[in-house]
């Protein structure tokens, strides 16, 4: 990885252009960002534009343009097989595909190897890692350390684009090469890292609402039940409300945070949660030690949401100039943002509930029309599949409308993908069925089919799913 990545530093800072593309979510704003900064400060002429997604139709205009270099951030390769004559940099964690060599270029071993070489992709797919080895942000960070070793102070940003894309959820920490970025950011000074709650929000929610909106994982009697919280934390002799306003989280003196981490354990056991879902409380969490106390800034897990509700809203600029520095204006948007996001998911939680999931054999799915953004639907379904009563025994698939078709995305979870479920094949294949296109994660991902085939397309996923997971029916879990 690091001589792959020295060997796309050196193309990058030996280039008169570079043109940045990446894509809108947390990992690829975050991975812009990384990206701008480092080609700023190597003297390097730029330009960064964000795209929904990138497909056959979007690449053929990045074609059109003709920069010198260009720089995928946190996309590519799904389209790997589709670049050749281009001087790119892939910098990606998705699954990529394979890419074949025109027989023409087979032909001739000096233009085969000029081929080979004009696209570079740095994946941990590539060396056998999985999509949670590194992400899109983080493969960036590589390059843009191997371009000057002081852009370690970049870590933290990279870091809040792998928390963004879940790369901790699994293990409850980072892994793979995440380890080493992590490991640059403390002591760059940027990162500090430890044991702690894993719930969202604790810099910024009251300690009650951190309880109520548990859901990994589901605490019994409280999640859900702002009122069964306060008393909770009463009960413990610890006043949720000083001075006239709610305490975060992080303001707890250490002491109360082990007072009420013991007493969610003793409470999650006596109400027969299990021992695994119980060790999901705690993990190792994530601090910016740079930014302010009590901003949403200064926790991974809150920044990383942040700039999704940027990027979610067509306004992944203001989440780049956050993630470079600025704090002003653009953090203000941000928040903004952020608040609209946080009711359009209640909108969107109440309108799956009033439609309803529907099941079939192996999946269950709902089409959310046009009443839920098609850049938000896959939060809606991961939500909504981890809601009290849901089937987690079921892959979720969800379908919104969308300017250039079908928008598909698919959430699965951990227990699903140690049984062999891989989503990232199963939207691959089943789009490919249908005339569209997807691609993505094992246990999240995504796809564009063509309006009306969404039938035909169930039909095709619930088989492949079937034979991932050896036939059998999923099995109902209620919370």
């Amino acid at each position: 990885m690091q001589e792959l990545a020295r060997e796309m530093a050196e193309r990058l800072k030996a280039a008169s252009r570079v043109h940045v593309y990446a894509h809108i979510d947390s990992d690829g704003i975050t991975g812009a960002a990384i990206a701008s900064q480092a080609l700023d400060r190597a003297g390097v002429d730029h330009g960064v534009s964000f795209l929904k997604k990138l497909d056959e139709a979007a690449l053929r205009a990045i074609r059109a343009e003709h920069a010198p270099v260009t720089w995928f951030c946190d996309f590519g390769a799904g389209l790997y097989d589709k670049m050749d004559g281009m001087n790119a940099i892939i910098t990606d964690h998705h699954v990529p595909v394979e890419r074949e060599i025109p027989r023409e270029a087979r032909a001739n071993l000096a233009a085969l190897a000029e081929a080979q070489d004009s696209v570079l992709m740095l994946n941990p797919h590539l060396l056998g890692q999985g999509s949670d080895a590194a992400s899109g942000s983080g493969t960036t960070y590589l390059v843009a350390k191997a371009m000057d070793a002081r852009n370690t102070d970049l870590a933290g940003i990279a870091i809040v684009g792998a928390v963004a894309d879940m790369q901790e959820r699994e293990w409850r920490r980072v892994t793979g090469f995440n380890r080493q970025i992590l490991q640059d950011g403390i002591e760059a000074g940027v990162l500090g890292a430890g044991p702690d709650l894993r719930l969202f929000g604790r810099e910024t929610r009251p300690i009650h609402k951190m309880l109520e909106y548990s859901n990994d994982p589901w605490i019994p009697r409280l999640s859900g039940n702002p009122e069964a919280c306060i008393a909770f934390l009463l009960e413990l002799g610890l006043e949720p409300k000083q001075e006239g306003r709610w305490i975060a989280w992080n303001e707890l003196p250490a002491d109360y945070k082990r007072l009420v981490v013991s007493e969610l354990v003793r409470h999650m056991l006596d109400r027969g949660v299990s021992a695994r879902d119980v060790e999901r409380l705690v993990g190792e969490t994530y601090t910016l030690l740079r930014e302010e106390r009590g901003s949403p800034l200064r926790d991974a897990k809150e920044f990383g949401t942040l700039i999704n509700a940027c990027g979610r809203y067509d306004q992944a600029e203001v989440g780049y100039r956050v993630c470079r520095g600025d704090r002003e204006d653009a953090l203000g948007e941000a928040l903004s943002l952020l608040r609209g996001h946080r009711e359009t998911l209640v909108k969107s939680l109440d309108f799956i509930a009033e439609v309803g999931i529907t099941p079939l054999m192996h999946v269950q799915y709902f089409h959310a029309q046009d009443r839920i953004r098609d850049t938000v639907v896959g939060i809606a379904a991961s939500m909504a599949l981890h809601a009290p009563g849901a089937n987690l025994g079921l892959p979720i698939i969800a379908f919104a409308l969308a300017d250039d078709g079908v928008k598909v995305s698919g959430r699965g979870t951990r227990e699903l993908l140690a049984q062999g479920l891989d989503l990232a094949a199963v939207m691959q294949e089943a789009s490919r069925a249908v005339g569209g296109q997807g691609g993505g994660h094992k246990v999240a991902a995504g796809a564009t089919i063509p309006p009306g085939s969404e039938e035909e397309f169930l039909r095709v996923v619930d088989r492949i799913v079937g034979e991932q997971l050896g036939g059998g029916i999923g099995f109902a879990t209620a919370h």
